[in-house]
């Protein structure tokens, strides 16, 4: 555990250590490039080698490829509770990303030309989902509904096998609940890969959405340029900002709750605006790690990820939480100071406001996709959404009275940069 203070002078250095991502280490990027290597070469042999080294399950190669039939089971299979669960997240998702969707436009220019935006589903999109400790089925519905509503064609989702070879059927039932029918067990980097570069069983993507691991995020970056990648989500991340007016029991419970995703690399912060605050979240936190079955492993992440952080004052709260960028942030403050915080804090992945807007909203409920920046990158990334599954193409239509007002600029700039024939591609058109 870290603990700081905005007092200290080497605050910032403190919270850039250790806010930096697993990934940038030298062991875990150059696994990453084998890997990567292997699968470029290899295809689905390197696929199922590296499936039955990490995810412990032997596949043959038709196995990859999760059969129609098994996903219609797994659907017709699932709880009606769970099911309802997930039409009713669906119908949140759908909802709030339907308000996303960019629209083609045009108008005239100052020349009298026409110009304006197009935008166009990308044509094949992977998702990749976690398997982990538990079926992120919850993600599947995050980014599968927004790739739905921008159009996308082709969507493919990757998740990891269980050890008996098979995928969770929650997973399968919220595909199906998308409209998803090509899927395939397979994890890791390796699934990256495949999807990057194909194989003889996964044909490639344009681009890959989706959180995942470590070695799943540094994959992502290594074949940034290769396909298209949404952004960089890794292990989970919440920061909650209190002060008296917070709830110590619900703060302590909403910080347990991102460290409960189990990945071990989870980053979890207490921004707190007085001691008094921080002293009685410490002791909810140790009272409520006694109640989880899953508290020894709790505590095991707490002590590794959790930092605890001091400031005197709303600026200084305002610099601390803009520089590290949660993937979460709540604000769990007096009302005055919500509505400062919320308008002065530029950088959160998502930002839910209030003592009754804890981050669990946000990973089920809430509709905005749960998939967002971490480690930082908050800072030049946003969430996941409808145009992360498009692209826009300018349009430009001149006519020859447009193109007339246009030549005197066209010329100038030509000879500023001594390129002759980009103004004699205009002026030949009047010669």
């Amino acid at each position: 555990m870290l603990e700081v203070s905005t007092r200290d002078a080497d605050c910032f250095e403190k919270l850039r250590a250790f806010s930096a991502p697993a990934a940038l280490s030298g062991n875990i990027a150059q696994t990453v490039a084998e890997i990567i290597a292997d699968v470029q070469a290899r295809g689905d042999e390197a696929v199922l080698y590296y499936t039955a080294k990490f995810d412990h399950a032997k596949l043959l190669q038709k196995q990859i490829r999760v059969p129609q039939e098994t996903i219609d089971a797994a659907f017709d299979s699932i709880e009606p509770e769970k099911l309802e669960a997930m039409k009713a997240s669906a119908a949140s998702i759908s909802d709030f990303h339907k308000r996303t969707l960019p629209k083609n436009w045009k108008k005239r220019n100052p020349h009298g030309a026409v110009v304006g935006e197009l935008f166009f589903p990308i044509h094949r999109v992977g998702l990749y989902i976690p398997g982990g400790q538990v079926p992120l089925s919850s993600t599947v519905l995050m980014t599968a509904l927004p790739a739905k509503l921008a159009g996308v064609p082709e969507l493919v989702l990757c998740t990891p096998p269980r050890r008996d070879g098979t995928v969770a059927p929650e997973i399968l039932a919220a595909a199906k609940l998308c409209g998803i029918t090509e899927i395939y067990c397979v994890g890791g980097v390796q699934a990256i890969a495949a999807m990057a570069y194909g194989t003889s069983t996964i044909p490639a993507v344009d681009k890959i959405a989706g959180p995942g691991n470590a070695f799943v995020v540094e994959a992502k970056r290594q074949l940034f340029g290769k396909v298209g990648i949404d952004l960089l989500p890794g292990p989970s991340e919440v920061m909650v900002i209190a002060d008296g007016k917070a709830n110590p029991e619900w703060v302590a419970a909403d910080i347990i709750t991102q460290a409960e995703h189990g990945s071990g690399k989870e980053k979890v912060y207490l921004l707190a605006l007085d001691k008094r605050t921080a002293r009685a979240v410490d002791i909810a936190i140790e009272s409520l790690l006694t109640r989880y079955e899953k508290g020894p492993r709790l505590r095991e992440i707490m002590e590794a990820g959790f930092c605890k952080i001091f400031a005197d004052n709303l600026d200084d709260a305002v610099a601390v939480a803009n520089f590290i960028a949660p993937e979460h942030l709540e604000i769990q403050t007096g009302v005055k100071r919500q509505k400062e915080l919320a308008s002065r804090i530029t950088t959160a992945g998502a930002m839910l406001v209030g003592h009754y807007s804890p981050a669990a909203l946000g990973d089920f409920a809430a509709g905005p996709s749960h998939t967002l920046p971490t480690s930082r990158t908050g800072r030049f990334f946003s969430g996941l959404q409808v145009p992360d599954f498009m692209r826009r193409t300018s349009y430009v239509q001149y006519d020859e009275a447009s193109l007339k007002k246009a030549e005197p600029v066209v010329a100038a700039f030509s000879k500023m940069e001594q390129l002759q024939v980009h103004g004699h591609s205009v002026a030949i058109r009047f010669e």
